[in-house]
């Protein structure tokens, strides 16, 4: 069965944090979709972690940018099967059968990603920088008193 280039391209938009991209491309035997949920899971934990204990717990600092990073990547695939020539397309997904142009629904899901995967890759590195400094100033606070 053919892939389709704009499918794989949504798919990553829209569950890629999960996988469903790998599991459609490579089907169920696939390693890497299997483990691609894991880092966006503990993430999801470390978000709930916030929502119960507060900002203020340190082991939430270190899971939420897995989400973060976990949803940046997934974009970057949707980026990177989007903006993939159709020829080379076919040679990797369909055994060089005939190509179909993609079309502008890829273009779009491209686009989408790069908005969507910069603002996540920046807030989480903002997060990221945000709670490190915030750690080292307590940790100076307690050395100092």
């Amino acid at each position: 069965m053919a892939k389709s280039k704009t499918l794989a391209t949504w798919i990553a938009l829209v569950g890629g944090s999960l996988g469903l991209h790998r599991f459609y491309l490579h089907g169920p035997r696939d390693v890497w979709a299997w483990l691609w949920p894991v880092p966006t899971l503990i993430g999801a934990y470390g978000v709930l972690r916030v929502i119960r204990i507060g900002q203020d717990d340190p082991l939430s600092w270190a899971l939420i940018p897995l989400l973060g990073i976990a949803i940046a990547a997934a974009m970057l695939a949707a980026i990177v099967y989007g903006l993939m020539p159709d020829e080379k397309w076919s040679l990797r997904f369909n055994r060089g059968e005939p190509v179909t142009p993609a079309g502008w629904a890829a273009v779009i899901g491209v686009v989408i990603a790069l908005l969507l995967g910069a603002t996540v890759l920046m807030a989480t590195i903002a997060f990221g920088g945000q709670r490190y400094f915030e750690y080292q100033v307590e940790e100076a606070r307690k050395i100092s008193q």
